[in-house]
């Protein structure tokens, strides 16, 4: 094969190869973002079972609690943070 025909058989697939990787990049951002939503969802169910006795929900024991509140240290900031912004209709009634 000649170099000419090897240029023209790479412009062929050049256009479909670059389709198809741009198609999975599209794919990869979406579950990428579906993944950092999951965690998020996650880190809130577990500073609702370690504070669900703010809302009336039964909570673990304390020792289980005590031991487990370091990894909960920035989920409180972003409590702290959203109860003390000012009423609104997107913060909610309780302004969280």
């Amino acid at each position: 094969m000649s170099v000419e025909n090897l240029k023209k058989i790479f412009s062929k697939l050049k256009t479909p190869l670059t389709f198809l990787w741009e198609f999975h990049k599209g794919f990869e951002l979406y579950y990428a973002q579906g993944i950092k939503w999951e965690e998020e969802e996650l880190e809130n169910v577990f500073a609702l079972i370690l504070f669900g006795d703010y809302i009336g929900l039964p909570h673990p024991p304390t020792e289980l609690t005590y031991r487990l509140l370091p990894y909960v240290i920035r989920e409180l900031y972003v409590m702290e943070e959203k109860s003390t912004k000012e009423f609104s209709v997107h913060t909610g009634w309780i302004g969280v």
